[in-house]
């Protein structure tokens, strides 16, 4: 269980690295603070990608519970990476699970 700022970074060497490697969509894993307590790791990271995505770094993300085929967002990520589509947690309003579009 790694600290806010511990997980920030490794989001970012995360970030790097994918989109050296050529990936188009990168689905992170945070949790949802089910301790009742928790969470921190899932606010900061998407307060972080908000601030990503406002200085063009990042094109866009989706957080778990909007991954749906209703969503505008969802469909253009789909465009990207056609492979979204089988993901398993499309339709499950999974608030653990973040989806970046880099």
């Amino acid at each position: 269980m790694p600290f806010v700022d511990q997980a920030i970074k490794r989001l970012t060497f995360e970030l790097h690295h994918s989109r050296s490697m050529g990936c188009s969509v990168l689905k992170i894993i945070h949790g949802y603070g089910s301790s009742g307590t928790g969470g921190r790791i899932r606010t900061e990271s998407r307060k972080y990608l908000a601030r990503l995505k406002d200085r063009g770094e990042i094109r866009d993300f989706i957080k778990g519970e909007n991954f749906s085929i209703f969503e505008e967002a969802t469909r253009r990520a789909f465009a990207r990476c056609d492979a979204l589509r089988r993901d398993q947690d499309l339709d499950r309003y999974n608030n653990g699970v973040t989806f970046i579009l880099l």
